[in-house]
């Protein structure tokens, strides 16, 4: 009977121990897949990340740009007021001018 008892022992220790393997072996594959899926999220939120970051140096790099053009629209403006008063006052000299050359053809004509 001591025997029977051992054999007994021995076949549902081989039983378990395959039961072991075969649930083992589908263990450490759902372990490894989550392992995998982990690093897959990881990678994933780096790239959002960096992508992110260069969004926002676009915007910023944008935002830059529309300050810039704006302040040359700006500059632009206030150099074509100043250019037309330039002109006006040319124009207003050359006038009087025109004027005390007319006076003194007048005067020098008398």
């Amino acid at each position: 009977m001591e025997n029977g008892l051992l054999i007994l022992g021995i076949i549902a220790l081989l039983f378990l121990s395959m039961y072991g393997f075969a649930y083992g072996s589908v263990a450490l594959e759902k372990i490894k897949y989550r392992k995998q899926s982990e690093e897959q999220e990881r990678l994933e939120a780096i790239k959002q990340a960096r992508r992110q970051q260069r969004q926002l140096a676009r915007n910023e790099k944008l935002e830059k740009l529309r300050q810039r053009s704006e302040q040359i629209r700006v500059e632009l403006n206030r150099l074509e007021k100043v250019n037309l008063q330039s002109t006006i006052n040319e124009h207003d000299i050359v006038e009087k001018m025109k004027e005390r050359m007319d006076l003194k053809q007048n005067q020098v004509a008398s």
